[in-house]
């Protein structure tokens, strides 16, 4: 007999969180450089800058929108793929192969939006037309069982892609990679493995949607010249497949180190705090 442990729900958005209070200046510094109407400074010039017009907390300007956005998006996700995983893994008595976490991963991501979107606007109808969802999980079953689930999966746009491909990254290969490490037999589960595995899935999470992020860039950034998401795919095309990963250093400059605190507060609470199941 062994003893395991498993995250409670809310492990993922608390992880997050804190992953968040410290790569915060990392995005916010993104975000000037990538609103410079001219390409004058890089990222240390860029944070040298802000330090001296505002001091070093400026660099935490806005983080509590950050951390709202880790609590509702991440949580959610986290929340959605952790629960099925366990369920699926007491079904199963073993490890899910890679393609049943990929898919679970997918469907987690695209699962938020539609739930985050309802629950949103839920405060503008009548309240006698409220779903009154009570969270994100209740969401989730009674859309299942009240509108079956093909509706689960409806309303899928660049943001919900976005989203699912992320999840994929972080949650199903940061699985899959901790599982391989501790397959080896030359590892322990310890932090170590959590930093190598989610090294992985970083790096897995920024290539899966370095892609998604040129073209909503490009949309953003366009005059008119694009008539849908594909004549965007087409054209950038043209530019050659790297074109696709324009950005990819900076972008993983900020993924991979948001993944792998994420991991290694996510690994620490399901140790201490988290649920300990006897197998």
């Amino acid at each position: 007999m062994t003893e395991k442990h498993r995250s409670r729900w809310y492990f993922g958005g608390i992880s997050s969180s804190a992953a968040a209070c410290v790569t915060h200046p990392l995005d916010l510094i993104k975000v000037h450089l990538q609103t410079q109407h001219e390409v004058r400074m890089r990222m240390v010039g860029m944070t040298m800058s802000v330090v001296e017009r505002e001091g070093v907390l400026a660099l935490y300007c806005g983080l509590s929108a950050s951390v709202c956005r880790q609590m509702t998006y991440s949580l959610t996700r986290f929340a959605i793929y952790e629960t099925v995983s366990d369920k699926m893994k007491d079904w199963t008595h073993g490890p899910m192969p890679f393609y049943q976490k990929v898919l679970l991963g997918f469907a987690s991501g695209t699962l938020f939006f539609l739930l985050w979107s309802r629950m949103q606007n839920d405060v503008k109808v009548p309240p006698a037309l409220r779903r009154n969802y009570a969270h994100a999980l209740d969401g989730l079953f009674r859309v299942g069982k009240e509108e079956g689930m093909k509706k689960l999966f409806s309303g899928a746009t660049m943001a919900s892609s976005r989203g699912a491909l992320v999840t994929v990254g972080q949650l199903a290969c940061y699985d899959q990679s901790k599982q391989l490490v501790l397959g080896t037999g030359a590892m322990q589960d310890n932090i170590l493995t959590h930093f190598l595995a989610s090294i992985i899935a970083g790096g897995c999470a920024t290539v899966l949607c370095q892609p998604l992020d040129v073209l909503k860039t490009r949309l953003m950034n366009s005059k008119g010249e694009y008539v849908g998401v594909l004549h965007c795919v087409t054209d950038t095309a043209k530019l050659g497949p790297m074109a696709f990963y324009k950005g990819l250093v900076p972008a993983g400059i900020r993924l991979i180190p948001q993944t792998v605190l994420t991991f290694i507060f996510l690994e620490q609470l399901r140790t201490y705090c988290g649920i300990r199941v006897i197998t």
